[in-house]
């Protein structure tokens, strides 16, 4: 298949394309500073990917988050600043992306699953839950046999490293990406897929 990673260049986006090349896809790395630009908050990115990658028989986003927010403190630009990212620029790509992948394709979107309570965290389980509600109810209405689904992984281990925080208590990239991997070649439709632990 040929396949667009977006946000490639970042810890699961990069696992998920190296994972999907390993099967022997095409894949065309996408992110903000490129080989293949797009930015999910802007529109005008999103429409030009499909002329700049045509005959796409998959899209995978990964490059989505929501940035902690005080509940009480922050203003509301700053408690919802993942909105026109993660929340809508997510709904937007998958639009889009109806009209240009190929029959019988997939989109496959990125939320979040808190396995206990983040502080600051609240938008985030917000933004996190319409994206499970949209691709839930958003699946059956899909024309052509495309498929819809989302992956919501837990603290991903080596950005819990970057952090400088205990690795231990999350998941390895690579068993994420084999998720990512499993929901394009499958035929799962509608799923979200929450990842806590090793697979």
């Amino acid at each position: 298949m040929k396949i667009v990673v977006i946000g490639a260049s970042g810890v699961v986006g990069s696992a998920v394309a190296e994972e999907l090349a390993g099967r022997g896809h095409e894949v065309v790395r996408a992110s903000r500073r490129g080989p293949v630009v797009v930015d999910v908050g802007d529109p005008a990115t999103v429409e030009a990917l499909f002329q700049t990658v045509p005959d796409v028989d998959a899209v995978v986003c990964c490059a989505a988050n929501a940035p902690t927010a005080d509940l009480v403190e922050a203003d509301d630009a700053e408690f919802t600043a993942g909105l026109s990212g993660k929340l809508l620029g997510q709904v937007r790509l998958a639009r889009t992306a109806l009209h240009h992948v190929r029959d019988g394709g997939s989109v496959t979107l990125t939320g979040g699953t808190f396995v206990e309570p983040l502080p600051g965290g609240s938008f985030g389980a917000l933004v996190n839950a319409g994206l499970a509600a949209f691709v839930e109810a958003a699946a059956p209405e899909l024309p052509r046999d495309l498929r819809l689904n989302l992956v919501a992984p837990a603290w991903v281990r080596e950005s819990l490293e970057a952090f400088g925080w205990d690795p231990a208590r999350g998941v390895p990239a690579a068993d994420v990406a084999r998720v990512y991997a499993g929901l394009v070649e499958g035929r799962a439709q509608g799923e979200v897929v929450a990842v806590t632990g090793p697979r």
